[in-house]
């Protein structure tokens, strides 16, 4: 696995810049930048930083597979805070019936 094409993709996919992903990961943006314009592997702590700003884990982070449930979380991770109370209530809600 490419880890940082990885960290790319998630990144994209949130539509985030370098800048937003050091201010969500509390990784400072010249640190970002050096790791992708060198290709330097993240260090495990840095790569947590970064699956926490994700919301993921490191193991939905390697785990890479779109199969159905593994794209649902991808896009449920993907959410606010907000939406994703949201989502939770609405299955509540379906639960119920």
């Amino acid at each position: 696995m490419d880890i940082l094409k990885r960290i790319n993709e998630l990144r994209r996919e949130r539509n985030w810049t370098i800048y937003r992903l050091a201010d969500e990961s509390g990784i400072s943006q010249s640190t970002l930048s050096n790791m992708f314009s060198r290709g330097t592997l993240p260090s495990l702590t840095t790569l947590e930083q970064l699956c926490s700003a994700f919301g993921i884990s490191l193991s939905q982070f390697f785990d890479n597979e779109k199969d159905g449930n593994n794209e649902l979380m991808r896009k449920f991770n993907m959410l606010s805070n907000d939406e994703k109370a949201l989502v939770i209530s609405l299955i509540d809600i379906i639960n119920k019936k």
